[in-house]
């Protein structure tokens, strides 16, 4: 048997699909817009050509409940690294207040000189791209903290250095997207249930940590529990309601995530059209994914969304270039 390139089959549908025609008008969310230019298009033959399967997705009430394996991690990086942040933003301030005072006594014409204040403001760029530089790396591995209001992160700075407070990085082994956040974790120490707050999820990835976590506070835990630990955690947040879909279904791009939904095509119609569809990730369940956005009798792309993604980019149209509206 011949394999035809994927190319091929996809300027093959191009070709045959031509220009979409208008469809009737709206009577609810599943029938064609008025406007079908920008959505993928194709026969029934074209459909199969593509492999395109659909589906209704199943309608779930889902509480959150992950598995994850935490690591204890080193208190005092943070508190050298908030301290580090400070230190630079703290300078840049006071460089840009030293600029404004050269500036006054230059314009006054009194005791500061062109140079004098063209130096000051050269300290002042030199302070502010250091500060920008150590915020940044504070806020690439300390992303939930950085979010922090000033008093509420060094009151965490004073917990930590006086060790009333662990910082656990929780990693869900296999997994890259996080969906909705976690509020609250439970850490295994021995057979002991201990109790954590989840501040947010964690974007630094290194050589030994490669999958979605969440930085969880624990005050108070059991003596001898310290940095370096490796203990299982379970992540709990609330129940979330919404409808299931397989991994396959789900396609993201700078917009967020999204689905593909076949719509009613009017009597007589030949051409069957796609809409992508807005959905918001909940939670992996199973092999697929929670999501809000569409309903449990929508027909969902569930295999082949990827090709109606590229035809509706070929064709001029980037598939989140979504009518709200519709």
């Amino acid at each position: 048997m011949t394999r035809v390139p994927y190319g091929c089959v996809l300027a093959g549908l191009l070709l045959l699909a031509g220009p979409s025609p208008s469809g009737a008008a709206d009577k609810d969310d599943d029938e064609a817009p008025k406007d079908t230019s920008a959505l993928p298009a194709l026969t029934a033959e074209q459909q199969r050509a593509a492999g395109i399967v659909v589906a209704h997705p199943v309608a779930a009430d889902v509480a959150q409940r992950d598995a994850a394996i935490g690591l204890i991690l080193d208190g005092a990086a943070f508190v050298a690294q908030a301290g580090e942040a400070d230190a630079a933003a703290a300078a840049a301030r006071a460089a840009g207040a030293e600029t404004e005072r050269v500036r006054g006594l230059y314009s006054a014409g009194t005791s500061a000189s062109l140079k004098a204040l063209q130096s000051a403001q050269a300290e002042q760029a030199r302070a502010k791209a250091q500060a920008d530089a150590a915020a940044a790396k504070f806020a690439s591995q300390w992303r939930p903290l950085a979010a922090l209001a000033p008093a509420a992160r060094q009151k965490l700075v004073d917990d930590v250095a006086g060790g009333s407070v662990l910082l656990v990085r929780a990693e869900l082994p296999g997994r890259h997207v996080l969906g909705s956040v976690p509020d609250r974790a439970l850490l295994d120490a021995d057979g002991i249930g201990v109790p954590g707050r989840v501040l947010g999820a964690l974007a630094q990835r290194g050589e030994e940590t490669q999958g979605a976590a969440v930085l969880i506070e624990v005050r108070n835990a059991p003596a001898g529990l310290g940095p370096g630990a490796r203990v299982p955690v379970t992540l709990l947040g609330a129940k979330h309601s919404g409808v299931v879909v397989p991994r396959d279904a789900v396609l993201y791009d700078d917009r967020g995530a999204l689905v593909y939904k076949r719509l009613a095509a009017p009597p007589g119609e030949k051409l069957t059209h796609y809409k992508p569809e807005r959905v918001k990730l909940l939670q992996a369940h199973a092999d697929g994914w929670l999501v809000d956005g569409i309903d449990n009798d929508d027909d969902i792309v569930v295999h082949g969304a990827g090709v109606l993604w590229s035809l509706q980019g070929l064709v001029g149209h980037a598939a989140g270039d979504i009518d709200d509206d519709d």
